[in-house]
């Protein structure tokens, strides 16, 4: 099954990236993802079911750790395919 995850870690600072956003950026980005749509606004990843759920773990615990005080995300299956 393909997943698509759409997020965003608050609070926002439109002067700067906060810690938490660029941890949240990184945590995508080194993930085994298939397409990965990082913005100041909103971000969207897809791939596995595999893939996804390991990084949105990573996102909520780094994320967290890294100040954020609210992640909002949206997790939708997108079809099928390889895990």
């Amino acid at each position: 099954m393909r997943l698509r995850v759409e997020f965003t870690t608050e609070p926002f600072d439109l002067d700067e990236a906060p810690a938490h956003a660029l941890v949240a950026r990184e945590v995508i980005e080194a993930a085994e993802l298939d397409a990965v749509d990082v913005g100041p606004f909103g971000n969207t990843a897809e791939g596995g079911t595999d893939a996804v759920l390991t990084a949105v773990d990573a996102l909520l615990r780094k994320t967290l750790e890294a100040g954020a005080t609210r992640i909002s995300l949206q997790l939708n299956v997108v079809g099928e395919g390889e895990e």
